[in-house]
């Protein structure tokens, strides 16, 4: 019998999984018994979501591996008491709710919807947008995530060029790396998402260096993670028309204080970090495999490199 400890953070999301998580287990053919409270030196597994009653991963001594339940891992690779294998979640419902948010921006700003939704004076303004081939996207992370929202604008003839940490070769996606790629891939595009880890590399990737490097009057969306972005450079550049408008959905402190800039400026849409979650039917089915594969000797899906961040 596995022991796996269900250490996920508040006691409302283990009841999103004490249903689907057994079911995905039996249907792996995996006989387990899943508890909150099993004495640490009896789990085999910890399915886990960062919260104060865990921090300490030593007793864990038999543990084979942390299965995380967030695709962020930034707040776990600086533990030194974690020592098991870490995995990230990447599962069809998180990715798939990530794709239809971002593609959903990039065609409100492409299609720049907000003029005819937002319109007091009632005004005729017969100005149609360019097609989609004539407004190049730039895709900063090409992981799951981002290749996948790549992947999807591209579909609808927008040209996209995606740069990562190191070079990756995607049909239909230009791709770039390095200082010089970003460089160039910034300047190049009318709408920019950032789909990056939060590692020390990428942390205020966008300070006011980078944002000035933009093509004046683009648009910045950030579903990723959000100090990415230093906020006084953005707020800045926003209000000197270099960025014409930016939707986030992440941010430094969550959820974002009420008297934040962010909210009352004409420039920004903040969304409540709603682009994607993950889903626990879809979640429960790649936790379930992981510890089939663990079981098995074969390698997880999703091991975080503690070196990379990610």
């Amino acid at each position: 019998m596995i022991r796996i400890l269900f250490s996920g953070g508040p006691e409302d999301r283990w009841a999103t999984y004490s249903d689907v998580l057994p079911q995905a287990l039996e249907a792996a053919g995996i006989e387990a018994e899943i508890r909150q409270d099993w004495p640490p030196e009896q789990v085999d597994y910890i399915v886990y979501a960062p919260n104060e009653d865990l921090t300490d991963f030593s007793p864990y001594v038999n543990c084979k591996a942390v299965l995380n339940l967030w695709a962020g891992v930034e707040g776990l690779t600086k533990n030194d008491t974690l020592t098991q294998p870490l995995t990230r979640m990447v599962d069809r419902g998180l990715t798939e709710g990530m794709v239809e948010w971002v593609t959903g921006h990039v065609l409100r700003h492409h299609l720049g919807m907000d003029a005819h939704i937002v319109n007091p004076d009632h005004e005729w303004n017969w100005a149609p947008p360019p097609l989609a081939r004539k407004r190049p996207v730039t895709m900063l992370g090409l992981g799951e995530l981002g290749e996948a929202c790549a992947r999807s604008l591209a579909a609808l003839n927008f040209p996209v060029t995606g740069w990562s940490r190191s070079l990756k070769d995607i049909d239909g996606i230009t791709c770039v790396a390095g200082d010089d790629g970003l460089a160039g891939a910034l300047a190049a595009a009318e709408i920019v998402v950032l789909l990056l880890p939060l590692t020390p590399e990428t942390r205020n990737l966008m300070d006011a260096e980078r944002l000035a490097g933009m093509k004046r009057g683009a648009v910045l969306i950030n579903p990723g993670r959000g100090p990415l972005i230093d906020d006084d450079a953005l707020l800045a550049a926003l209000d000197d028309g270099q960025i014409a408008h930016a939707t986030l959905d992440v941010f430094r402190e969550e959820p974002l204080p009420r008297d934040h800039p962010y909210w009352a400026h004409p420039r920004v849409t903040v969304t409540p970090h709603i682009a994607s979650a993950t889903r626990p039917d879809t979640a429960a089915e790649v936790i379930a495999e992981n510890i089939r594969r663990a079981e098995a000797g074969e390698p997880l899906l999703y091991r975080v490199d503690r070196d990379a961040g990610y």
